[in-house]
């Protein structure tokens, strides 16, 4: 991939040549790719490191405690899920274990034999509309108990920046692709955002091999990625080369989702990805415990959706293939 995005010409001035340029870099980086680099002045990093050292200490509970702010009656749509619970589709999907086992070996993704090693907590970001179909997705957001005073405001002052980030590269995308900038701005009003962090206990899953997050794509829009304290997410370019992921300091990793492969037609494709235990992972959990420092891989990502009632169709591109 190319250097960073830079959302300061679009922020200073969105009519500039050199907003234009970024906005149809935003366009092609994401039909070619999947997914772009970002760099985002508004975005301060004291945030991120607040929001992982929060959930760390979360997560370092013991586990009953953790388990009460699980709500499966909402199929986990809010709060805390236990590993072992997400299942990705890959890992009971002929089809997909046949795209895996074409793929180079030097790309070559894992077929999953087994559900997610992670727990997650999904915190949800913005308002949600008082009349809709889909009220699971729209949830009242959970609060740790032994966290009342901090939760809140630690998780919303990390995932509005990424909310901010979000929606201003849905923007420039749509700029970048001849269409209104509000093309996916409006659609997204309202959407079920949420930050989701996902927590993988490298104390307990600290073997090379093991499989954090199993190959997959996301379902919402975009997806976008800080940066982690230890490494293992791999992500798969539109031509099929695997890279792991290396978040410059002071950026974000931004991942095309499905609703956005459904609303360009296919122009765009959903990304694929993995969290895998390797040996840069090893490595890093070898320096944190003779530092004395948390064993749980924090990520931080940021699901950024489509509204739950906007009736989906294509903008652009083969608008036949992905019907409403």
């Amino acid at each position: 991939m190319d250097g960073p995005i830079e959302v300061k010409f679009y922020l200073d001035n969105p009519d500039s040549a050199e907003a234009k340029a970024e906005c149809k870099r935003v366009a092609d980086t994401f039909h070619k790719t999947s997914c772009l680099v970002i760099r985002d002045p508004r975005v301060t990093f004291d945030d991120n490191k607040r929001f992982i050292d929060e959930l760390e200490r979360y997560f370092e509970q013991p586990e009953p405690v953790k388990l009460a702010d699980a709500r499966p009656d909402l199929h986990y749509q809010v709060g805390v899920t236990p590993e072992g619970v997400e299942t990705p589709r890959c890992m009971t999907d002929p089809a997909c274990h046949t795209f895996i086992n074409e793929m180079k070996p030097e790309n070559r993704a894992h077929i999953p034999t087994a559900a997610d090693a992670k727990w997650r907590f999904f915190h949800r970001m913005g308002p949600r509309p008082t009349d809709t179909k889909f009220g699971e997705l729209n949830a009242s957001p959970v609060v740790p108990k032994a966290f009342a005073d901090s939760w809140e405001s630690t998780l919303n002052a990390w995932g509005e920046k990424m909310m901010q980030t979000a929606f201003t590269i849905a923007e420039m995308a749509a700029i970048g692709f001849d269409l209104p900038k509000d093309a996916f701005t409006s659609k997204m009003n309202l959407g079920p955002h949420l930050l989701a962090p996902t927590a993988s206990d490298l104390g307990k899953h600290g073997k090379v091999g093991t499989i954090l997050a199993g190959f997959h794509r996301d379902l919402n829009f975009i997806t976008v990625h800080g940066k982690s304290r230890f490494p293992g997410l791999d992500i798969w370019l539109r031509d099929g080369t695997k890279m792991a992921v290396t978040v410059p300091d002071g950026c974000l990793l931004a991942q095309a989702g499905m609703e956005f492969e459904h609303l360009t037609g296919g122009v765009v494709r959903a990304g694929w990805h993995e969290v895998l235990v390797n040996d840069r992972t090893v490595t890093a959990i070898e320096k944190a415990r003779a530092e004395g420092r948390c064993l749980w891989r924090i990520s931080s990502t940021l699901f950024a959706h489509i509204a739950s009632d906007v009736l989906m169709e294509p903008l652009i591109g083969e608008k036949a293939q992905y019907p409403p």
